[in-house]
């Protein structure tokens, strides 16, 4: 299977192109950017697809990452993955982003539980923790620091994400033993491995909310009907 990943859920706007028949990503590129993703991904995807033989019609699959992350990060890379698989007439399918961070971890066999932790400020994290023995330790969740911390066992515990310092350094000071192994955002490889295995028909191209908005409805200032 050829798939096109798309990843613009956190501070990063990456894209990769992935064949099972081959041993290497076809094509690959990544940015650091915090903000201005509607405007740099698609000239990134289509510098991609110009290292494809074949292009985009010879993709089979699109896969975009679906949060937890930024709300206008997030719509930007689905819109784009959802316009390219209506133009294209293939399916796209959703990657969450917890799960992609994860992914590294899991193939790298460490022992203890895995968790892959986002910074969602406010002294919170997203959360999504596995173990060998025990599977899904804590589901995809917004947490505070302190409880998950609380929740994730007696250890080794082995963090990767923008949310991994803090939780880190709250699971030390429990006595548990913590390795922070990356901070940095979801590898776009990931995305697409996860991509060529997920089920169109279960991972939803729709984003992934694990909070409410910040905003909040001015109540107290609206005007009585009359």
């Amino acid at each position: 299977m050829r798939i096109l990943a798309i990843d613009t859920a956190l501070d990063l706007c990456s894209a990769c192109v992935l064949d099972d028949a081959a041993e290497a990503p076809l094509a690959q590129e990544s940015m650091a950017l915090a903000r201005g993703h509607a405007e740099a991904l698609l000239p990134l995807v289509e510098r991609v697809m110009a290292r494809v033989e074949g292009g985009f019609e010879s993709l089979e699959r699109i896969a975009v990452t679906v949060g937890p992350g930024s709300y206008t990060g997030l719509r930007v890379g689905l819109s784009a993955a959802r316009a390219l698989g209506l133009a294209l007439g293939k399916p796209v399918v959703g990657v969450t982003t917890l799960s992609a961070l994860l992914t590294p971890l899991l193939a790298a066999n460490h022992e203890g539980t895995l968790a892959a932790a986002i910074d969602a400020r406010h002294g919170a994290v997203y959360l999504l923790a596995l173990s060998a023995g025990e599977g899904i330790v804590v589901p995809p969740a917004h947490i505070t620091v302190e409880a998950a911390a609380g929740r994730l066992g007696a250890g080794p515990v082995t963090l990767v994400g923008s949310g991994a310092p803090a939780l880190a350094a709250a699971l030390q000071a429990r006595g548990v033993p913590a390795l922070v192994a990356d901070t940095a955002g979801p590898d776009i490889v990931s995305v697409a491995s996860l991509g060529q295995v997920a089920d169109p028909a279960q991972a939803l191209p729709r984003p992934m909310y694990l909070r409410g908005p910040d905003a909040q409805p001015q109540d107290h200032a609206r005007l009585a009907r009359r």
